[in-house]
């Protein structure tokens, strides 16, 4: 049996690409504003998240991690900037929907939804990049 014949049989092939997710980009505009913006949402210090190479802003997170990106080479040098995530690409997960919702209320973050079937609602970030919160 050939390795083509196994795959379609469901047999797994070796890959040399871990079954893992390292970190998750967003495109932002001006990283000193999206770094204030995220820290406050996520209740992280701006001073545990410093700016690399004038353009990078990993994100102290609990698993995996997200790192603010200018995206010099993605069209981040561009009038417009990088293009934004139009739908919710990751989760930013919560024990408590109404009170995180209410919270972004608060902070004055643009809404996309209300809360929905009881389990998510979808906001915007200052770069227009839809951000899904969802009950854990």
């Amino acid at each position: 049996m050939n390795e083509q014949q196994q795959t379609q049989e469901g047999s797994a092939t070796a890959s040399p690409i871990k079954n893992k997710v390292g970190s998750i980009f967003v495109p932002v505009r001006d990283i000193e504003k999206s770094r204030s913006w995220y820290c406050r949402v996520l209740g992280l210090n701006e001073a545990d998240c410093p700016i690399s190479s004038g353009h990078l802003c990993p994100l102290l997170m609990d698993g995996t991690g997200i790192i603010l990106d200018t995206m010099p080479m993605w069209g981040g040098d561009r009038p417009g900037g990088a293009p934004s995530i139009e739908t919710p690409a990751f989760m930013l997960m919560t024990d408590n929907l109404q009170a995180s919702l209410d919270y972004m209320k608060e902070l004055g973050v643009e809404l996309v939804t209300e809360i929905e079937h009881d389990h998510w609602f979808v906001v915007k970030d200052p770069d227009g990049n839809k951000l899904m919160i969802c009950k854990e």
